[in-house]
């Protein structure tokens, strides 16, 4: 009986890979990384591959050097093979032409990542693997998890029988991070999969005194041309070396592969072509689309190079009228990608034949998707499906954005979702880079995996900036394979948990959830007062869609079980103990025994402390009864980001707010990429404002959460510099020694001392900002300014109480005084927000905006001193 695995794609390789290599060359580039690593700590552990040795991992300067250490181990007569994506692919070219034109056989593993063009980007595509179709390497896709190793065995014998070498590719991050269930693959069928006359014949054929042969010469005219031909009759015959090796791993495990497979209709009038991730997408739509009457199927490209047309046209019915082909990458300035070209000249040469295989040839359109990991929807499938039914459909388009420049894109319908996605259980996880929350779902997926029938499946999206940045983690559960390569969409989510509160203020959470879902919150704020600590949108939204609303302080819990700041087995346990995917005696079993899996070589004593976080989690998580409605008085409470106040330029600059990082709300303060929950105070020792040193912000501005100074603004926003200078002036009062100025100023307090986002709500500014004093982001603030339909006259700098970076400032703009505030209905700004004039040489301009230069020498002091005046 098959065992089944749940394990990510890289590791899925990897696996592989590692069993049927005797040297490996790695450097490591995102998203391929994980398979280096899996097979250098393998190795440092002394697992042996299927020939009971310990392969040799080594790691070099370059991709290049490992490609060059991978080429000279295959002319000792090793099996080797390395792991790359993007750049670092392309640093291997000059060797693949090398190991090609020797006819030499290796398996090359590229999670497929997009090369960097315009900007660099981290995430997936195929341009780094259309770069390298000049190489001579066969080009080998993957659509999956599963598929990623099984393609990853059958390369490895078809380079072998074929020796043309391979590039076994997979869509990164989409595949290679994806976490899913799959069928293993044991070590007999792996190894009765490889020849071993073949493995010999490459021992063979190495290097040798014994038995000496001249390779890399350089040749002149008259032979180097009918020597590269020479090569013809083994490229001609590798398709068929593939697909035998395909057959054989079909008797071997029961897995059917073909160069070309087709999912549909048997008499499908369109059919959309590509390769990679995106055809589990397309095949659930198309499952969807035919189970409604629709004559449609997709064709699944595997094998690209060598192109085999004739294995194209045999997969195709004969019944189709229209083709699109879905390209994942760009070729800039050509008249179609590389794969819709390839299929129009086959269809075009079997039009031409006398024996063709259509009794006219198909119409055929070229389409773009998912570069940079761009979300590939069934929604945007349909569009493909649709824009192929068109009398006069567009030859060339784009998928999944809106190009209001050449006009290329296609409209969809967001709202669109198959069968297969309504049935699976879907959750999205909220939290921090580096907070474990990632690790602790991959941990749920395969507690789901191991201990239930059900198939899981798992993607993460990680920010750039990684630790510190938003992580969302996308969750599925169901009984049938998963095949949903993209996000969970608006409306899907039966589980939505966010773990930093502060992303309430700043991100459409419930967006995700699904009528009657469970929302699960980590918030310090007691049970009985988080529904009025709530934005307005919030309550709304629980309430609109009956949402089953749970809370816990998992920092507390943590704080008690000695695991400081660590919640992620907090909110593990929390999952399991609501979700109801598995009992809950069963699920805190299996929790312990992953943690001991995971934590127990760090130690018994880490253990410990993660089964006591277990154990008192359940006592610590508390329903939270919903009204009936969201009262008028709920609303207008401070806090809650009700738009009835400040309307003005709030409503010019909403979406662009909405795309910058979390900053805060008005009545949060600025929370710290790290999630601080202690806030930072003024020591009075310091010099700080005059009068007012030792005194906590909170008590000097009256509950406005912060030490102010407003002075107007014409055109402009003031010089990075001149800001900071300003708001070292608010910390010393301008007159402070310099023994003073190198004292510490700011401490942290204990979490009780922190003030509530209620009484830190002073007023509502029309706009706010939070950065730090770079020239960067202030010339974006100025552009943004400049954008807005009502410029606003006054801005406040302030440095706020609650970020742990004492270089971050607020700026906050207003349209009217601050006694405006007060007509309209606010709170009026404490005793620490005061109005000042600035007039003369003291006003200070930037030197970076438009149409205006610096007035005056004295800078920000100047500003400082009119401000003191």
């Amino acid at each position: 009986m098959n065992s089944m695995l749940t394990i990510d794609g890289n590791e899925a390789v990897a696996n592989v890979a590692y069993r049927v290599s005797e040297v490996i060359a790695i450097y490591p580039i995102t998203p391929s990384s994980g398979m280096g690593e899996l097979s250098d700590e393998w190795a440092a552990q002394g697992r042996k591959n299927l020939w009971g040795s310990v392969p040799t991992v080594v790691e070099l300067q370059s991709e290049g050097g490992a490609a060059g250490t991978v080429h000279g181990a295959l002319q000792a007569g090793a099996l080797a093979t390395t792991f790359t994506a993007s750049q670092g692919l392309l640093l291997m070219i000059p060797n693949m032409y090398k190991i090609a034109g020797e006819l030499t056989p290796t398996v090359f593993h590229v999670a497929a990542r997009s090369v960097a063009a315009h900007a660099l980007s981290i995430f997936g595509d195929h341009s780094d693997v259309m770069a390298t179709r000049g190489t001579g390497f066969a080009l080998l896709a993957s659509n999956s998890v599963q598929e990623a190793q099984d393609m990853a065995a059958i390369a490895s014998a078809a380079t072998l029988a074929g020796r043309i070498p391979v590039l076994h590719f997979f869509d990164g991050f989409r595949t290679s991070h994806e976490v899913a269930k799959i069928v293993s693959l044991p070590d007999a069928p792996l190894q009765a999969l490889l020849d071993q006359p073949l493995i010999d014949a490459q021992r063979q054929r190495a290097l040798s005194p014994e038995h000496p042969v001249l390779r890399g010469t350089a040749q002149n005219p008259d032979t180097f041309f009918q020597c590269r031909e020479a090569q013809n009759p083994w490229f001609d015959a590798f398709p068929g070396i593939v697909q035998q090796s395909m057959d054989r791993y079909a008797a071997l495990t029961g897995r059917q592969y073909r160069l070309f497979d087709y999912v549909g209709a048997p008499d499908a009038e369109r059919v959309i072509v590509l390769m990679g991730s995106g055809a589990e997408t397309v095949q659930e739509t198309v499952d969807d689309l035919v189970a409604g009457g629709e004559r449609v199927g997709v064709l699944k490209v595997r094998l690209y190079r060598p192109w085999s047309p004739a294995a194209l046209l045999a997969a195709l019915p004969a019944s189709v009228r229209s083709i699109a082909v879905l390209d994942r990458t760009k070729e800039p300035g050509a008249d179609g990608e590389p794969l819709f070209k390839d299929v129009l000249v086959a269809l075009a040469e079997d039009a031409a034949s006398d024996n063709p295989h259509f009794a006219a040839m198909p119409k055929v359109i070229g389409g773009r998707y998912g570069l940079g990991s761009k979300e590939f929807t069934p929604a945007m499938v349909a569009a493909a499906f649709a824009a192929c039914g068109e009398a006069l459909p567009r030859r060339r388009f784009t998928v999944g954005i809106h190009d209001d420049v050449t006009r290329l894109s296609l409209p969809f319908d967001p709202g669109f979702r198959t069968a297969a996605a309504r049935a699976n259980f879907a959750a999205v996880f909220y939290g921090l880079g580096s907070d474990g929350t990632v690790s602790a779902n991959k941990n749920s997926i395969k507690i789901i995996g191991d201990e239930t029938e059900l198939y899981a499946q798992g993607y993460f999206v990680y920010d750039s900036k990684k630790s510190g940045a938003m992580t969302v983690s996308h969750l599925r559960f169901g009984p049938q394979p998963i095949r949903s390569a993209y996000l969970t969409g608006n409306g899907d989510s039966r589980f939505v948990a966010c773990h930093q509160p502060h992303f309430l203020d700043t991100h459409d959470l419930l967006a995700h959830a699904a009528p009657e879902a469970v929302f699960l919150l980590n918030t310090d704020i007691p049970p009985e007062q988080i529904w009025h600590r709530l934005p307005a949108r919030v309550q709304q939204q629980l309430i609109a869609k009956r949402i089953h609303f749970y809370v816990i302080d998992a920092y507390k819990v943590a704080q008690e079980a000695d695991m400081g700041r660590r919640i992620n087995t907090v909110m593990q346990t929390c999952f399991f103990a609501i979700s109801g995917i598995l009992p809950e005696a069963d699920a805190i079993a299996a929790i312990k025994h992953a943690v001991e899996k995971t934590y127990g070589r760090k130690g018994r004593r880490i253990a410990e402390f993660n089964y006591q976080a277990i154990d008192k989690t359940v006592a610590c998580l508390h329903r939270v009864e919903l009204p009936a409605s969201v009262t008028a008085l709920e609303t207008a409470q401070p806090g809650t980001g009700n738009p009835g106040l400040g309307r003005g330029l709030v409503h010019a600059v909403r979406q662009v707010r909405l795309r910058l990082p979390a900053l805060g709300h008005p009545g949060q303060g600025f929370p710290g990429r790290t999630g601080s929950r202690r806030a930072p105070h003024l020591q009075a020792c310091a010099g700080t404002q005059q009068g007012l040193s030792g005194r906590h912000p909170h008590e000097l501005s009256g509950g406005a959460g912060g030490l102010y100074r407003l002075y107007p603004v014409r055109r402009s926003l003031p010089d990075p510099r001149q800001v900071e200078h300003l708001a070292q002036g608010h910390q010393h009062g301008g007159a402070a020694p310099a023994a003073r100025r190198r004292s510490k100023q700011l401490g942290l307090l204990p979490d009780p001392a922190r003030p509530r986002p209620a009484e830190r709500q002073a007023y509502r500014p029309a706009r706010r900002h939070a950065a730090a004093a770079t020239v960067r982001v202030f010339r974006g603030l100025r552009r943004l300014w400049r954008d807005t339909l009502h410029p606003p006259r006054y801005a406040i700098v302030r440095r706020p109480h609650a970020g742990r970076q004492c270089h971050r400032l607020f700026i906050d703009l207003w349209r009217q005084p601050a006694d405006h505030a007060l007509q309209q209905g606010c709170q009026r700004p404490g005793p620490g927000v005061e109005q000042f004039p600035v007039r003369g040489q003291r006003r200070i301009w930037s030197r970076h905006a438009p149409g205006h230069r610096q007035a005056g020498r004295r800078g920000a002091h100047a500003i400082a001193g009119a401000c003191r005046a």
